[in-house]
């Protein structure tokens, strides 16, 4: 009795350690520790906007009650259902990534700036509409948050699109492959922040007064 125990002891501490190895590597971050902590600076940076604009908010509430009911609401839920979207074509990427499909993988990425360019068409329509019915970033200081905050958000989806772009062109000269795709899944990180980021524009901007 005494020797089985012996030799089973061991055992189970080795299935111990392996279990532990295998959730560590399954709740592994997705992408580099600089990509992160550049998601991260990024989040600081559109929680300031928010900031100031909730504090806008409390010093001209009349501008910020009625300036939402002058955009275009359309427009803002067509782009949150194209950046949704967009976030599957990348989840889809990634797991065509995994399992060794780069032609797959390349397709789901070009789907991503597709939508990333329906976004930025959208958004051009947008602000033609606000100059025909005469708002500009001066009209008073809700539409000035608004152009501050919304251009700020389409810059970083022009980024995030050539990023993929990028990453695309790599995988389909077969760089990235299931064992290695750590530059593919932190160009997909920073995408979903992006989407992120719209979720809660989309609100804060276009619905709440």
């Amino acid at each position: 009795m005494l020797t089985v125990n012996h030799l089973s002891m061991p055992v189970a501490s080795q299935n111990l350690n392996n279990s532990a190895d295998q959730i560590i590597a399954n709740s592994k971050i997705p992408g580099s520790i600089a990509i992160w902590i550049f998601i991260y600076a990024e989040l600081f940076e559109f929680a300031l906007f928010f900031i100031g604009f909730l504090v806008a908010k409390i010093y001209y509430p009349e501008e910020f009650y009625q300036g939402p009911s002058q955009l275009s609401t359309i427009t803002g839920l067509l782009n949150t259902l194209v950046l949704i979207t967009s976030s599957f074509f990348v989840t889809q990427a990634m797991k065509a990534i995994k399992r060794d499909e780069q032609k797959r993988t390349v397709m789901w990425l070009c789907l991503t700036i597709i939508a990333g360019l329906s976004y930025c068409v959208i958004k051009t329509w947008e602000y033609h509409l606000n100059e025909s019915a005469g708002i500009t970033p001066r009209t008073n200081y809700y539409f000035a948050s608004y152009y501050y905050i919304t251009f700020n958000h389409l810059l970083h989806v022009l980024i995030g699109m050539c990023t993929i772009a990028f990453v695309a062109i790599l995988t389909a000269f077969g760089f990235y492959t299931k064992d290695q795709h750590q530059g593919l899944e932190s160009a997909a990180s920073y995408w979903h922040m992006i989407d992120l980021v719209w979720i809660l524009i989309f609100p804060l901007i276009y619905i709440l007064k």
